[in-house]
């Protein structure tokens, strides 16, 4: 297949990318409080590129549609499956911060509070949606900046300032709340 006739059904492949894009992520998120469009478009997106780049390897008889749905489908499974790594990598770092505290310089009243301290934050930060907590993870826990995150995402550096400053406001508003209780 030619770069031309691969931008004439690019917009077509787009649709099909996104459609099953959305599906994977609505039927993972159905039953949780989070919005999964940005994560579909991305990987639309991520599928558009990878199509592009080897358009010229497709063989102009394949089915290019089934293509673009199986593409879509892989760039669906490795997005969710870098925001569960995500996900796992800070708690450990979490709980190992935590963790190295208390051994060292806590009594056991202190070790006790800390812990139940690590469970609230951990709580309150499950609620951010997925991209929201991708970011604070990164600036938070991993001590990226903003500009290592945006190399790292794509996403531009005001936007991730603003999600990161939300998703911090966010926590500390949950926080406030669970300890009141």
């Amino acid at each position: 297949m030619t770069r031309s006739e691969f931008e004439n059904m690019a917009a077509h492949l787009h649709q099909i990318a996104l459609k099953v894009s959305l599906d994977f992520f609505a039927s993972i998120g159905r039953g949780r409080n989070f919005s999964y469009r940005e994560d579909a478009e991305d990987a639309a997106q991520e599928a558009m590129v990878q199509l592009w780049r080897y358009c010229e390897h497709i063989d102009a008889e394949r089915n290019v549609e089934s293509l673009a749905f199986r593409v879509a489908k892989n760039c669906c499974v490795s997005i969710y499956r870098r925001q569960q790594k995500t996900v796992v990598d800070s708690q450990q770092s979490l709980d190992q911060h935590v963790f190295v505290r208390q051994e060292h310089d806590a009594s056991p009243q202190e070790q006790l509070e800390a812990k139940d301290t690590q469970r609230l934050l951990s709580e309150a930060i499950e609620m951010l949606k997925p991209r929201e907590r991708q970011l604070f993870d990164m600036r938070a826990v991993m001590g990226l900046s903003t500009d290592e995150i945006a190399e790292q995402t794509g996403i531009p550096k005001p936007t991730i300032t603003s999600m990161v400053s939300a998703a911090r406001k966010k926590v500390f508003s949950e926080l406030k709340r669970k300890m009141r209780q």
